[in-house]
């Protein structure tokens, strides 16, 4: 950064930028929990010669606190695999079962913005399709953080609900499907290939309720990528430019993660894995009735408190799906 000429490429130089911002996070991290170490220190040698009650139970509270932390940096140290540090783009799908499910996927945009406060990400939806009775057919968010993708990639899978459905008369138990896909965000940083002629753009009118998403002019953009059919949409700004650019990052986010699966896929064939991709695989089942309970089918992780995990309390069965993972490498 001391070079000369460090600026005159603003891309690159915000690039290093971030990457130094990002080293110093974790260095000055690391150094708050050395300090409160040598405190807890301290605080020991002195409740062993005061033998005070009071002492010792903020001893225990601040020793937990800390293994919490550590805890936390760990991970944070774990995710360095390729895009781990970028925003994520989550997307929502509904499966068969109309209102139902269209309800169940605007639960999980709820939870997965809930959670994203939580961290202190930012949110923004990038495209919203609602449903003719209620919730969604579909919705797709830019959440916005330092390592948003590496902790969101835990999310990707079939979520499965089992519920007694308020849109029964008959009151009768119902099991919905969505699914969850998420990719990084990419800038520049990652050289992926579309041509011009490979793509097919439409614009129309935002379709979003209320608020930013009314547009009276047709700044929605919709992106198909005709080789692959893969198609993408961003309604989120009201410039048409804004869209169409914001509309190519998502784009290329789908091609690369084509890609990839792509790659696993060929890797599982010669390894002889078969694993089947349907709406029977769920990674996660939340079960409202006739029992309160979260799992987790990939780790075995469960939580009774159903309300808390809706509510955005997500990181127990992130976190046990990020150390399952490096475990196995």
């Amino acid at each position: 950064m001391t070079m000369p000429g460090f600026w005159d490429d603003q891309t690159t130089a915000q690039k290093v930028i971030d990457e130094v911002n990002g080293l110093k996070f974790l260095v000055h991290t690391l150094e708050e929990h050395e300090e409160t170490h040598e405190n807890l220190e301290v605080s020991y040698e002195l409740v062993k010669e005061e033998e005070d009650e009071d002492l010792l139970e903020d001893l225990v509270e601040q020793i937990q606190e800390l293994v919490k932390g550590l805890n936390q940096f760990e991970l944070d140290i774990l995710l360095s695999e390729p895009y781990d540090k970028n925003n994520a783009i989550l997307e929502l799908h509904p499966g068969a079962g109309g209102t139902e499910s269209q309800d169940w996927a605007s639960m999980l945009l709820r939870m997965y913005t809930r959670w994203a406060e939580r961290k202190g990400f930012s949110v923004q939806t990038m495209d919203y399709l609602p449903g003719e009775e209620a919730g969604v057919k579909s919705v797709t968010l830019l959440i916005k953080g330092h390592n948003a993708y590496g902790y969101l990639k835990a999310e990707k899978g079939v979520h499965r609900l089992v519920r007694i459905s308020p849109f029964d008369s008959s009151g009768r138990r119902h099991t919905s499907f969505v699914s969850c896909d998420v990719m990084p965000e990419f800038n520049d940083e990652v050289e992926i290939e579309v041509r011009t002629e490979d793509l097919k753009i439409d614009t129309y009118r935002s379709s979003g309720a209320g608020g930013q998403h009314v547009n009276t002019t047709d700044s929605a953009v919709r992106i198909t990528h005709t080789p692959t059919n893969t198609v993408v949409t961003c309604q989120s700004e009201r410039s048409q430019i804004k869209n169409r650019e914001q509309a190519m990052k998502m784009l290329k986010a789908k091609l690369y993660q084509l890609e990839i699966e792509k790659q696993q896929q060929e890797l599982d064939e010669i390894r002889g894995e078969k694993n089947e991709i349907g709406w029977g695989s769920q990674i996660r089942s939340y079960v409202f009735h006739p029992y309160s309970m979260v799992k987790d089918h990939r780790t075995n992780t469960e939580v009774g408190n159903t309300q808390g995990v809706m509510d955005g309390d997500l990181d127990k069965f992130i976190n046990a799906y990020l150390r399952s993972t490096m475990d196995n490498k």
